[in-house]
């Protein structure tokens, strides 16, 4: 008997229940911190931040300069240290790239800072042609500040007088102009006393018409001869009916126009705002690139910079071709001559005094060599001194 066979059913296993991961409902987000920004301090709360800044930088800056001052083994130098200060002028310059600020202003805060300084260790006396606010007192101011104690005198040859004596340490005196050329007071002063040039400022001079007057009424111009003379042309063109009457300087003349009506002066700038006068007219200079050298008198030493200039007093016997043969001392050390004055001999010797300038520092080898070949040949010579070139002022 066949067995029967079974039919088993496959039965399907049923999967596994899925077991969701209940997903934890992330906490509500905190409320953004909204910050609130302070509103920008106006131009005028900036500003009095910026000034209290200012006053302690510069109070720290003087302190540094009276530190290193009290160092220094001859206070004689505080004063008059070209080299240092021409060092500091070319820094200022540089940091000062790209600046609002004129390279002239940043000079004249940095001047009156080692003016301060130094007076604070020992006052200095400068003699200079006044009266105040002249171009030599510009010039004084320009190299020595507001802080030494400036005296003005009335003729070329006091302040040379003054320093002689040892009334002051320093005088300063105009020694040529670009448009007349050289200032004879100043070298005849030369050959009278002993004393050397330490220094020099070469000022852009600018002339300005000044009165209380209009143009039109305008009937006399007073100013010192130089400065005339250097406007001649424009005084022609623009003012022929005023009379142009010579003064002892141009202060004295703006002085005169603040008193006079229909009278005004040449003068600076500086002295307009002095002498509450109008500027009528402006830079009225026939020569726009109108420079003053000024000589910086006195007993001081200055050491060789590489851009130095020495002076020189040099009289060589009246006979033709000496001054020829004298001058090849610079030729044959490559020496470049700047500047040469002639004068006449005083009294009854036939002959001529010269003034030289030229490039180079008296303790450099190749000037010692040059010196020693002109003495060989000079009757009278004498070293007026050397010091740094300087630069125009403007």
């Amino acid at each position: 008997m066949a067995k029967k066979e079974s039919t088993r059913k496959s039965v399907k296993k049923a999967p596994p229940p899925r077991v969701t991961k209940s997903r934890t409902a992330a906490p509500p987000a905190a409320p953004k911190t909204v910050i609130k920004k302070k509103p920008a301090a106006s131009p005028d709360a900036q500003l009095k931040s910026l000034d209290a800044d200012l006053v302690k930088l510069l109070n720290r800056r003087m302190q540094l300069t009276l530190d290193s001052a009290a160092e220094a083994p001859n206070r004689h130098q505080l004063w008059f240290d070209p080299q240092a200060e021409q060092e500091l002028w070319e820094r200022l310059e540089a940091l000062n790239a790209g600046g609002p600020i004129p390279t002239t202003a940043l000079r004249s805060v940095f001047r009156e800072i080692l003016s301060a300084a130094r007076c604070r260790v020992r006052t200095v006396r400068v003699a200079y042609l006044g009266p105040a606010y002249s171009f030599t007192h510009l010039a004084a101011m320009e190299r020595f500040g507001k802080s030494a104690d400036l005296i003005p005198v009335n003729t070329i040859a006091s302040v040379f007088e003054e320093v002689n004596r040892g009334h002051a340490e320093y005088g300063i005196v105009p020694i040529e102009n670009s448009t007349d050329g050289r200032i004879v007071d100043t070298l005849d002063m030369f050959t009278r006393l002993p004393l050397r040039i330490c220094g020099e400022v070469q000022m852009a001079v600018h002339h300005n018409l000044l009165s209380r007057s209009p143009r039109s009424e305008i009937t006399e111009i007073y100013s010192k001869p130089q400065a005339l003379s250097q406007c001649r042309d424009w005084l022609a063109r623009n003012m022929p009916q005023a009379r142009t009457i010579e003064m002892t300087s141009t202060s004295a003349a703006a002085q005169l126009a603040r008193d006079k009506p229909g009278a005004a002066a040449i003068a600076t700038r500086q002295a307009a705002v002095q002498y509450e006068l109008q500027v009528v007219a402006e830079k009225i200079e026939d020569n726009a690139h109108n420079v003053t050298r000024f000589a910086v008198i006195g007993e001081a030493e200055t050491r060789p910079t590489g851009r130095d200039r020495t002076a020189l007093l040099l009289q060589i016997p009246h006979a033709p071709g000496s001054l020829s043969d004298a001058l090849q001392a610079f030729k044959a050390n490559r020496i470049n001559l700047t500047w040469i004055e002639s004068f006449p001999l005083r009294g009854a010797e036939a002959g001529y005094l010269f003034f030289l300038d030229f490039e180079g520092h008296r303790k450099e080898q190749r000037i010692q060599k040059a010196l020693q070949l002109l003495e060989k040949r000079a009757v009278r010579m004498e070293v007026l001194g050397s010091y740094p070139r300087s630069e125009v002022v403007d």
